[in-house]
């Protein structure tokens, strides 16, 4: 019997030890399989099955380790790699450069510095190429050392399940105020239901709003925008009435298209015509808030190298015209994408494979300066800043608020959205070793700039709602912005059809004219007057537009006398071109001109001067030709106050002129 058990024990054994190397051979077929067809993720299940086996096998350590770094976990191909390095450390040719570019990774910048170098004094000097590449990735590495040591004061959120999910969430815009978001996902449930060559569902766009400080839960945002195929999203206008959207084109590259949201919903997207979109890729774009200039990427023949950022400014037909290259500094021989330009119009965001990076696309700031040209590029530092991708940076008016798409671990998916809130400017690092841009001079000292995040020229929001004064429901109407001291407008939004609201942007130091136009309804003016030295503000102003009715008074805003004068300002042209285009508008209308003043001053001298001031904005349209019958002026000192006396704020609103119809 004891002979029967040593007997049955020997064949178990025997079995065993047979049966393994078939099932190491079998797991490591199908990893290779998978690895060959560039399945990285089951080449990683794959190749830890085989490693239970044989946790000493370099190749499969190896192949592991390369499969991590072609996903999103590139941190976790380190101890695969550095193990199959000690077991045969000829394992690969290039097993030296993915250790430094794993170590990098990880942010262990000074053992990554270690393995390019080794690996450089292994390369063919006739592969300048490869050289170049390497002192590119040396040089990331010795920024990347001062970066961690100098990090700025930045927090990055997660903006968590409402707004991401288990599936790949990217390229978030915003409104300037913050109020609207939209974005791209490949979640289930959009508007195709079809796999790409990857497998993945194809691209659609969402958007959610700010209600009271919380997202809601974001929208597919539907047809004419999403389609069976890609959509992405790659801008959205400051005020939130535009979507710029990328797509596929036949050739393989893409395009840029724009959607507006007019009469209640959005419409079917225009292409950006020939300046914009060629037979290159054109990936990016991003558009002032005055909506006169756009700044996209192209990669098309004649830039500085890969993508680069061009400027376009529309003319007087609305079309887009030829595209100029930024040039140096912004655009270099590497790729440049992704630009953000600020409200303020002078301040630019994008992301570069080029500058002093720690690891391909960083995020730089640059400002426009009064001569024209753009200043030195600034990284925006770390932890916004990794040796990862970090692109498709957009920051909110009031610089307190950065969102975008990054692949970090403990996210609720694949690639996650998240919003930075910004730190305070920070000192300027200094960075000492050989430089891409320095190789004449390797020893010199290089300053790396830590962006210090402020507008370059603050700026105030404007928003409100157009309603009808008697039913208070919500018009769509036309919103002008004028450059009073210039005499001309700067600027023309549409109100939101089903809400009546509005947002434009105005940068500090001029002098505004607002008006609201619509058909069968008098025009609504307001005056903003910003100093240059005026910071980051939102103003909340809602308008009723009141209806043709004898009775009804207008206040004009943007009329403006000489101190203690009757002299019409010429900031006033505008305001009273206006009023003379209503009276020729309806021949029929007669008006009475009032002037009005705080209680600074006797009775009389206001009443003389108000009487004073009527009659000139009355002689100003006579002289335009309108009949002098059709017109009434009257001048009422301080008798009729809008507001109390008692405060500047109020006795400025009471100094005032306005009009009354008094026939129809």
């Amino acid at each position: 019997m004891q002979k029967v058990s040593f007997l049955i024990l020997f064949l178990v054994v025997s079995f065993a030890g047979f049966a393994q190397p078939n099932n190491i051979k079998k797991a490591l077929k199908k990893a290779n399989y998978y690895f060959e067809e560039k399945k990285y993720k089951e080449a990683i299940a794959a190749y830890h099955e085989v490693l239970e086996l044989d946790k000493n096998n370099a190749e499969v350590n190896f192949k592991l380790g390369v499969s991590y770094l072609n996903t999103i976990h590139h941190t976790k191909s380190l101890p695969y790699l550095t193990k199959a390095y000690e077991l045969n450390p000829n394992i690969d040719p290039k097993i030296l450069q993915l250790l430094g570019k794993s170590y990098q990774y990880n942010h262990r910048f000074e053992e990554a510095l270690k393995y390019y170098q080794e690996y450089k004094a292994k390369i063919d000097k006739k592969e300048v190429e490869e050289i170049k590449r390497t002192d590119r990735k040396i040089y990331e590495c010795e920024n990347g050392a001062i970066y961690i040591k100098n990090p700025v004061k930045a927090k990055i959120e997660n903006m968590g399940p409402v707004i991401n999910s288990k599936f790949i969430d990217h390229g978030p815009v915003i409104s300037a105020d913050e109020s609207i978001l939209v974005f791209t996902s490949r979640r289930e449930g959009g508007t195709g239901q079809a796999l790409d060559e990857q497998g993945l569902l194809f691209e659609d766009i969402y958007i959610s709003y700010n209600k009271n400080g919380q997202w809601t839960p974001p929208q597919n945002i539907g047809k004419p925008i999403n389609t069976d195929g890609h959509d992405a999203s790659i801008a959205i206008s400051p005020d939130g009435s535009q979507i710029f959207i990328y797509r596929d084109s036949d050739n393989g590259k893409g395009d840029i298209f724009v959607s507006t949201f007019q009469d209640g919903k959005w419409s079917k997207p225009q292409d950006l015509g020939k300046n914009i979109n060629t037979k290159a890729d054109e990936k990016s774009i991003s558009m002032t808030a005055d909506g006169s200039t756009i700044y996209f990427t192209s990669d098309r023949d004649g830039g500085l190298g890969g993508l680069d950022i061009y400027m376009s400014k529309k003319d007087k037909k609305g079309k887009w015209g030829v595209p100029v290259n930024l040039g140096k500094p912004i655009n270099t021989e590497y790729d440049d994408d992704a630009p953000f330009i600020h409200p303020d119009g002078r301040t630019l965001y994008f992301s570069s494979k080029g500058h002093a990076g720690m690891g391909w696309y960083d995020i730089y700031k640059s400002t426009l300066l009064p001569d024209g040209t753009w200043s030195e590029p600034e990284n925006l530092g770390y932890p916004i800043n990794t040796a990862d991708d970090d692109i498709y940076f957009v920051l909110s008016a009031d610089n307190k608020h950065g969102y975008y798409a990054s692949e970090r671990e403990g996210g609720e998916g694949e690639t996650d959205i998240y919003r930075i809130s910004m730190p305070e400017p920070e000192k300027l690092a200094e960075v000492s070793g050989k430089s891409i841009s320095d190789k004449k001079e390797p020893g010199k000292k290089k300053l790396v700039s830590i962006a210090k995040i402020e507008a370059f020229n603050p700026i105030t929001i404007l928003k409100g709602t157009v309603t009808d004064a008697l039913t208070k429901d919500p018009l769509e109407s036309k919103l002008l912005i004028i450059d009073n001291e210039k005499n001309e407008v700067i600027h023309e939004v549409t109100t939101n059809s089903l809400t009546g609201g509005y947002l434009v942007i105005l940068p500090s130091g001029k002098n505004y004219g607002i008006a609201v136009e619509k058909k069968d309804y008098l025009f609504h003016s307001e005056n903003f007057d910003i100093p240059e030295s005026t910071n980051y503000q939102e103003i909340v102003k809602d308008v009723e537009l009141k209806k043709m009715a004898v009775g009804t008074k207008i206040v004009l805003r943007n009329i403006f006398f000489d101190f203690d004068k009757a002299t019409l300002r010429p900031a006033s042209t505008a305001e009273l071109e206006r009023l003379y285009e209503l009276l020729v508008k309806f021949p029929s209308l007669k008006i009475e001109i009032s002037g009005h003043t705080d209680n600074k001053g006797s009775a009389d001298y206001n009443k003389n001067l108000s009487e004073k001031r009527a009659k000139a904005v009355v002689d100003y349209l006579i002289n335009k030709g309108i009949n002098a019958s059709r017109l009434v002026y009257a001048g009422y000192g301080f008798d009729r106050p809008i507001e109390s006396n008692d405060t500047e704020e109020g006795r400025q609103l009471n100094r005032r002129t306005e009009f009354e119809v008094i026939g129809n």
